[in-house]
């Protein structure tokens, strides 16, 4: 990294964004891809913390595990996370209370303890250098209308196990004025990267395998399913997948699913806290708070400014975060800024299980939220369990097929939004119009009735692939901030050249002539 991207304009803005602090702290990894076709007990599709979790529980019991992952293991979603280990999600559980009965509220809780507790042993079993420690967690809020929400969730979260408490705003570490704030106790922080690397390793000491630069393609189900991939097929007694948006959408989860990126920064500021995670709640945007990043002195994670994929304004959220991170700390650099995609269910718990009702040795998870160490880490467990016909408490919790009243309001609501997505994409496509791109730059143009996505890269190199995404046939927008293509229907996101980056798309948009 060069020195100049540790600078920040004197107005709050940064440099292009660069790799998370994760990935740039970290080893890239060198496994080689599917050399053809195989025979293992598990196959697991996406080297991810759910998949590379679940890998190493079922090499733990003796289980022949392959993992097949289309880039590189721990660089996706997991890879540009805000790294926070914890049960504490916002306001949530006065909610889940109410949508899913105390029963269900204090499972989701349990789930997320244990998994802290998950990540704790093999930490010190596997002596896994990855800055694990533990911190309390605030969920706060800077509006007095927040502060009867706020005493709620402290009831609710004691009631189901958490260590919380209510504190008020000038009894937490934060340099700036906080209404009042809810605080669990013995959460943890961690180097994700780290510390999935070092499970992969252990994966591959006891036996099992990992595949990169593998494409997984199909899903195909029976009484021995297939994992068909560009390299070879993996013929497995079942198989996992956890691949952000599941390969082969069985349960049509595309329509239960809401997409969304969120923005990051790793600043260094003079009055930076030393200590705690921290979420906001109240105002225009949720705002979150993590100390402790690597060795970095003063430094915390900003994270925030979410919206629906292939909607919204990257670069102003990625302006507006780093206004927001000046306006309230003493900022002296910006080392790095990067964005992630994430996928929330109807009621905010994640779907965990079978893959569909004729699908009974293809397992599935999806829709962690913004909350995949914790949740991600129980499902990894989960999944295991569920291969190895083990018991385990969250089956219900996590279960695919529930639906709540409110979660079908939530879903009405989604697919509404959806349906004016396409609608308004096909309006523009087919009258866009425009100058040829210039570098960094991508624009849908018609030509004939067919719209096209045409870019240009930094390199100057023109692109031209067809606008339509290939999951649905809605009309793709460009991102100039992560510069790719991404859907506003259902979040699929593919490169300047077409590849697919994130599903549920499974195939490229196909290429176009280039016409300068």
């Amino acid at each position: 990294m060069t020195d100049d991207t540790t600078r920040a304009t004197s107005e709050g803005d940064v440099l292009p964004p660069t790799e998370s602090v994760w990935l740039d702290t970290t080893p890239e990894t060198a496994y080689d891809p599917l050399p053809g076709d195989t025979d293992v007990d598990v196959c697991v599709v996406g080297g991810g913390i759910v998949g590379v979790t679940a890998a190493a529980e079922l090499v733990d019991a003796g289980e022949r595990v392959a993992i097949v992952e289309r880039d590189r293991i721990v660089e996706g979603v997991t890879g540009n996370t805000t790294a926070k280990l914890t049960a504490q999600h916002g306001l949530v559980y006065a909610d889940l209370a109410d949508t899913l009965g105390d029963e269900l509220a204090r499972r989701y809780a349990e789930a997320n303890q244990q998994a802290i507790a998950d990540v704790a042993e093999r930490v010190d079993r596997l002596d896994v250098v990855c800055d694990f420690a533990r911190t309390p967690a605030y969920t706060y809020t800077q509006t007095p209308e927040k502060r009867d929400a706020i005493e709620a969730e402290v009831e609710a979260a004691r009631r189901f196990g958490l260590p919380a408490h209510h504190v008020e705003g000038d009894e937490t570490p934060l340099p700036f004025d906080v209404e009042a704030a809810v605080r669990v106790d013995e959460q943890a922080r961690f180097h994700p990267r780290a510390y999935l690397l070092a499970l992969a390793e252990h994966v591959v000491d006891t036996g099992g395998r990992v595949f990169e630069h593998t494409r997984a393609t199909d899903v195909a189900p029976g009484g021995r399913p297939r994992v068909v991939t560009d390299r070879g097929t993996v013929r497995a007694d079942a198989v996992v997948v956890a691949t952000h948006f599941p390969v082969r959408d069985r349960r049509f989860l595309f329509a239960r699913l809401t997409p969304h990126r969120s923005y990051a920064l790793v600043v260094e500021a003079s009055d930076a806290p030393t200590e705690g995670m921290y979420y906001r709640v109240g105002g225009n945007a949720t705002r979150s708070l993590r100390t402790g990043v690597t060795d970095r002195e003063n430094s915390l994670i900003v994270g925030g400014e979410g919206h629906r994929t292939g909607q919204g304004d990257p670069e102003a959220s990625y302006r507006r975060l780093a206004h927001y991170a000046r306006d309230r700390f003493d900022v002296e650099a910006v080392p790095y800024r990067w964005s992630t995609q994430d996928l929330s269910t109807p009621d905010g718990v994640p779907f965990v299980g079978r893959a569909g009702p004729v699908t009974d040795e293809v397992y599935i998870a999806t829709g962690f939220g913004g909350w995949g160490m914790s949740n991600g880490t129980a499902a990894g467990r989960l999944l295991a369990d569920l291969v190895l016909d083990r018991p385990n408490p969250y089956r219900e919790l996590y279960d695919p097929r529930r639906l709540s009243l409110s979660a079908l309001r939530t879903l009405l609501s989604h697919n509404a939004e959806t349906t004016r997505e396409f609608v308004g994409g096909w309006a523009a496509g087919v009258t866009g119009s425009g100058p040829t791109p210039a570098p960094g730059e991508g624009r849908v143009v018609r030509r004939g009735a067919t719209p096209v996505a045409v870019s240009r890269d930094r390199g100057g190199e023109l692109h031209a692939v067809s606008a339509v995404c290939t999951h649905m046939d809605c009309v793709v927008d460009w991102n100039p901030a992560e510069e790719s293509w991404d859907c506003p229907c259902h979040g699929s996101r593919f490169a300047p050249d077409g590849r697919v980056l994130d599903g549920p798309a499974v195939e490229d948009l196909p290429r176009r002539p280039d016409e300068e």
